[in-house]
């Protein structure tokens, strides 16, 4: 049995690796055009992924290369200042 102690604190991550992040919006075509100007010089995969049962929301899966730490979280900030999303996981 594994102890609350024995459980890793970090995780160790090795970089350059693919890192996912889930976007969900109210302005899908704005969130789009900014997602892409935001990944343009870099490796990514945008892809629509839900849609809310009355059409307010909408989620992307976004693929994208990060070198390191600092990058993969520099990203995260950036996705959640864009104008109309909701959350970035």
């Amino acid at each position: 049995m594994v102890t609350l102690n024995e459980i890793p604190k970090r995780v160790e991550i090795d970089y350059p690796c693919n890192w996912s992040y889930k976007i969900i919006t109210q302005n899908e075509e704005a969130c789009k055009k900014r997602i892409s100007s935001l990944t343009q010089n870099r490796i990514s995969k945008l892809r629509k992924s839900k849609k809310s049962s009355k059409g307010k929301y909408v989620s992307f899966n976004l693929e994208i290369l990060v070198h390191n730490d600092d990058d993969r979280k520099m990203l995260f900030e950036e996705l959640k200042k864009i104008k109309d999303v909701k959350m970035v996981l």
